[in-house]
Protein backbone atom coordinates (compact mmCIF):
# COMPACT_ATOMS: atom_id res chain seq x y z
CA UNK A 1 0.00 0.00 0.00
CA UNK A 2 2.45 2.34 0.97
CA UNK A 3 4.78 1.86 -2.63
CA UNK A 4 1.11 2.16 -4.33
CA UNK A 5 0.69 5.57 -2.57
CA UNK A 6 4.12 6.47 -3.41
CA UNK A 7 3.84 5.65 -7.03
CA UNK A 8 0.73 7.89 -7.48
CA UNK A 9 2.32 10.69 -5.31
CA UNK A 10 5.37 10.81 -7.84
CA UNK A 11 2.86 10.58 -11.13
CA UNK A 12 1.06 13.51 -9.28
CA UNK A 13 4.13 15.81 -8.94
CA UNK A 14 5.28 14.85 -12.51
CA UNK A 15 1.79 15.89 -13.90
CA UNK A 16 1.93 19.00 -11.93
CA UNK A 17 5.56 20.19 -12.89
CA UNK A 18 4.83 18.80 -16.73
CA UNK A 19 1.37 21.39 -16.35
CA UNK A 20 3.11 23.97 -14.90
CA UNK A 21 6.02 23.89 -17.98
CA UNK A 22 3.43 23.76 -20.42
CA UNK A 23 1.82 27.42 -18.95
CA UNK A 24 5.30 28.60 -18.98
CA UNK A 25 6.28 32.08 -20.31
CA UNK A 26 9.82 32.84 -20.51
CA UNK A 27 10.92 36.62 -21.94
CA UNK A 28 14.41 37.09 -22.69
CA UNK A 29 16.27 39.67 -24.46
CA UNK A 30 18.65 42.69 -24.42
CA UNK A 31 18.86 45.99 -23.41
CA UNK A 32 21.46 47.87 -25.40
CA UNK A 33 23.35 50.60 -23.22
CA UNK A 34 22.09 49.44 -19.80
CA UNK A 35 24.49 49.09 -17.41
CA UNK A 36 23.11 48.64 -13.65
CA UNK A 37 19.22 48.53 -12.83
CA UNK A 38 16.20 46.22 -12.01
CA UNK A 39 13.88 44.91 -14.59
CA UNK A 40 10.31 43.39 -13.48
CA UNK A 41 7.82 41.25 -15.46
CA UNK A 42 4.36 42.73 -14.64
CA UNK A 43 0.62 42.46 -15.06
CA UNK A 44 -2.70 43.55 -13.72
CA UNK A 45 -4.53 41.92 -11.49
CA UNK A 46 -7.69 43.57 -9.78
CA UNK A 47 -7.06 46.98 -11.62
CA UNK A 48 -3.80 46.54 -9.48
CA UNK A 49 -0.04 46.39 -11.60
CA UNK A 50 1.30 43.40 -9.88
CA UNK A 51 5.12 41.67 -10.31
CA UNK A 52 5.30 38.28 -11.37
CA UNK A 53 9.16 38.11 -11.59
CA UNK A 54 12.39 40.30 -11.79
CA UNK A 55 15.86 40.09 -11.64
CA UNK A 56 18.62 42.79 -10.94
CA UNK A 57 21.34 43.18 -14.10
CA UNK A 58 24.83 44.61 -12.47
CA UNK A 59 27.12 44.90 -15.50
CA UNK A 60 25.27 43.11 -17.97
CA UNK A 61 22.29 43.63 -20.27
CA UNK A 62 20.81 40.61 -20.91
CA UNK A 63 17.73 39.16 -18.97
CA UNK A 64 15.68 35.89 -18.59
CA UNK A 65 12.63 36.13 -17.01
CA UNK A 66 9.41 33.67 -16.25
CA UNK A 67 6.34 33.49 -15.09
CA UNK A 68 2.96 31.28 -15.14
CA UNK A 69 0.62 32.33 -17.08
CA UNK A 70 -3.20 31.26 -16.63
CA UNK A 71 -4.65 32.96 -19.29
CA UNK A 72 -2.67 35.47 -22.52
CA UNK A 73 -3.03 39.43 -21.73
CA UNK A 74 -1.35 42.28 -21.42
CA UNK A 75 2.37 41.73 -19.44
CA UNK A 76 4.56 44.51 -19.00
CA UNK A 77 8.28 44.87 -19.26
CA UNK A 78 9.46 48.12 -16.76
CA UNK A 79 12.74 49.16 -15.94
CA UNK A 80 13.83 51.01 -13.29
CA UNK A 81 17.03 52.44 -12.67
CA UNK A 82 18.54 56.11 -11.52
CA UNK A 83 17.99 57.66 -14.53
CA UNK A 84 14.71 55.39 -16.42
CA UNK A 85 11.54 54.38 -15.32
CA UNK A 86 9.41 52.84 -18.11
CA UNK A 87 7.45 50.17 -19.33
CA UNK A 88 6.60 47.77 -22.53
CA UNK A 89 3.75 46.30 -23.14
CA UNK A 90 2.92 43.34 -24.66
CA UNK A 91 0.59 40.59 -25.25
CA UNK A 92 1.87 37.54 -22.94
CA UNK A 93 1.14 33.70 -23.33
CA UNK A 94 3.01 30.52 -22.91
CA UNK A 95 6.03 30.08 -24.68
CA UNK A 96 9.01 32.12 -25.37
CA UNK A 97 9.16 36.27 -25.95
CA UNK A 98 12.27 37.58 -26.98
CA UNK A 99 12.33 41.51 -26.06
CA UNK A 100 15.36 43.86 -27.16
CA UNK A 101 15.68 47.55 -27.02
CA UNK A 102 17.64 50.15 -26.18
CA UNK A 103 18.36 52.10 -22.70
CA UNK A 104 17.24 55.52 -24.13
CA UNK A 105 14.12 54.69 -26.33
CA UNK A 106 13.21 52.01 -23.75
CA UNK A 107 9.78 52.25 -24.29
CA UNK A 108 9.75 53.23 -28.37
CA UNK A 109 12.93 51.62 -29.96
CA UNK A 110 11.45 48.06 -28.52
CA UNK A 111 11.51 44.91 -30.96
CA UNK A 112 9.00 41.55 -29.19
CA UNK A 113 9.22 38.41 -30.96
CA UNK A 114 6.91 35.45 -30.01
CA UNK A 115 3.30 34.40 -29.40
CA UNK A 116 0.36 34.82 -32.39
CA UNK A 117 -1.71 37.18 -29.98
CA UNK A 118 1.36 39.48 -30.29
CA UNK A 119 2.00 39.48 -33.56
CA UNK A 120 -1.86 40.18 -34.59
CA UNK A 121 -1.39 43.16 -32.12
CA UNK A 122 1.59 44.50 -33.83
CA UNK A 123 -0.51 44.34 -36.80
CA UNK A 124 -3.89 46.05 -36.01
CA UNK A 125 -1.25 48.52 -34.62
CA UNK A 126 0.22 49.14 -37.35
CA UNK A 127 -3.10 50.20 -39.19
CA UNK A 128 -4.15 52.51 -36.19
CA UNK A 129 -1.49 54.16 -36.12
CA UNK A 130 -2.58 55.29 -39.89
CA UNK A 131 -5.87 56.22 -38.45
CA UNK A 132 -4.18 58.35 -35.98
CA UNK A 133 -1.52 60.04 -38.69
CA UNK A 134 -4.77 60.99 -40.45
CA UNK A 135 -7.02 62.22 -37.18
CA UNK A 136 -4.31 64.73 -36.51
CA UNK A 137 -4.25 65.98 -40.09
CA UNK A 138 -8.07 66.08 -39.62
CA UNK A 139 -7.50 67.74 -36.37
CA UNK A 140 -5.06 70.69 -37.62
CA UNK A 141 -7.41 70.97 -41.05
CA UNK A 142 -10.28 71.78 -38.32
CA UNK A 143 -8.32 74.34 -36.35
CA UNK A 144 -7.57 76.45 -39.35
CA UNK A 145 -10.81 77.02 -40.69
CA UNK A 146 -12.66 77.31 -36.86
CA UNK A 147 -9.98 80.44 -36.85
CA UNK A 148 -10.57 81.28 -40.34
CA UNK A 149 -14.38 81.26 -39.44
CA UNK A 150 -15.07 78.97 -42.28
CA UNK A 151 -18.04 77.24 -41.64
CA UNK A 152 -18.63 75.10 -44.91
CA UNK A 153 -14.97 73.94 -44.35
CA UNK A 154 -15.36 72.91 -40.66
CA UNK A 155 -18.42 71.16 -41.70
CA UNK A 156 -16.94 68.98 -44.16
CA UNK A 157 -13.94 68.40 -42.17
CA UNK A 158 -16.16 67.39 -39.48
CA UNK A 159 -17.70 64.82 -41.43
CA UNK A 160 -14.61 63.24 -42.79
CA UNK A 161 -13.52 62.81 -39.11
CA UNK A 162 -16.80 61.13 -38.27
CA UNK A 163 -16.32 59.03 -41.43
CA UNK A 164 -12.39 57.90 -40.34
CA UNK A 165 -13.83 57.31 -36.57
CA UNK A 166 -16.55 55.10 -37.94
CA UNK A 167 -13.92 53.30 -40.22
CA UNK A 168 -11.88 52.92 -37.79
CA UNK A 169 -13.99 51.26 -35.59
CA UNK A 170 -15.57 48.84 -38.12
CA UNK A 171 -11.80 47.96 -39.19
CA UNK A 172 -11.30 47.18 -35.82
CA UNK A 173 -14.55 45.02 -35.36
CA UNK A 174 -13.60 43.07 -38.82
CA UNK A 175 -10.26 42.77 -37.21
CA UNK A 176 -11.28 41.08 -34.14
CA UNK A 177 -13.98 39.02 -35.70
CA UNK A 178 -11.20 37.54 -38.11
CA UNK A 179 -9.21 36.81 -35.31
CA UNK A 180 -12.07 35.33 -33.19
CA UNK A 181 -9.60 31.97 -32.20
CA UNK A 182 -7.47 34.23 -30.37
CA UNK A 183 -7.40 36.78 -26.67
CA UNK A 184 -6.44 39.55 -29.20
CA UNK A 185 -10.57 39.52 -30.88
CA UNK A 186 -12.05 40.50 -26.92
CA UNK A 187 -9.18 42.82 -25.87
CA UNK A 188 -9.66 44.61 -28.66
CA UNK A 189 -12.85 45.19 -28.09
CA UNK A 190 -12.60 46.31 -24.79
CA UNK A 191 -9.59 48.50 -25.49
CA UNK A 192 -10.17 50.47 -28.75
CA UNK A 193 -14.35 50.12 -28.54
CA UNK A 194 -15.37 50.63 -25.78
CA UNK A 195 -17.18 53.84 -26.46
CA UNK A 196 -18.48 52.59 -29.88
CA UNK A 197 -22.27 51.15 -30.49
CA UNK A 198 -23.30 47.59 -28.30
CA UNK A 199 -24.06 46.38 -31.56
CA UNK A 200 -19.80 46.40 -32.87
CA UNK A 201 -19.56 44.82 -29.37
CA UNK A 202 -21.50 41.92 -29.94
CA UNK A 203 -20.59 41.80 -33.04
CA UNK A 204 -17.12 40.82 -31.93
CA UNK A 205 -18.35 38.83 -28.71
CA UNK A 206 -20.85 36.27 -30.78
CA UNK A 207 -18.15 35.53 -32.81
CA UNK A 208 -15.72 34.33 -30.44
CA UNK A 209 -14.82 30.84 -29.79
CA UNK A 210 -15.74 28.80 -26.69
CA UNK A 211 -12.19 28.97 -25.39
CA UNK A 212 -12.15 32.80 -26.20
CA UNK A 213 -14.91 33.50 -24.41
CA UNK A 214 -13.66 31.23 -20.95
CA UNK A 215 -10.24 33.42 -21.46
CA UNK A 216 -9.56 36.56 -19.10
CA UNK A 217 -10.32 39.32 -21.32
CA UNK A 218 -13.58 37.12 -23.19
CA UNK A 219 -15.06 37.36 -19.57
CA UNK A 220 -14.26 41.17 -19.25
CA UNK A 221 -16.09 41.65 -22.62
CA UNK A 222 -19.05 39.67 -21.12
CA UNK A 223 -19.49 41.87 -18.31
CA UNK A 224 -18.52 44.84 -20.14
CA UNK A 225 -22.04 44.26 -22.89
CA UNK A 226 -24.08 43.45 -19.52
CA UNK A 227 -23.20 46.51 -17.72
CA UNK A 228 -23.86 48.90 -20.89
CA UNK A 229 -26.92 47.19 -22.06
CA UNK A 230 -28.15 47.51 -18.09
CA UNK A 231 -27.39 50.72 -18.15
CA UNK A 232 -29.43 51.51 -21.46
Amino acid sequence: MKKIFISILTISLLFSCSSKKENQMTVKGTIEGLKKGKLYLQKIQDTILISVDSIYLDGVNTFNLKTIVESPEIYYLSINNSDFNDKIAFFGEQGTFTINTKLERFSTAFKVAGGKNQEYLDEHQEMIRKFNDRQLELIERNFKAVKAKNLLLTKKVQDEYNSLLKRRYLYTTNFAVNHADYEIAPYLALTQLNDANVQLLDTIQHSLSDKIKLSKYGKQLNTFIKDIKKNE
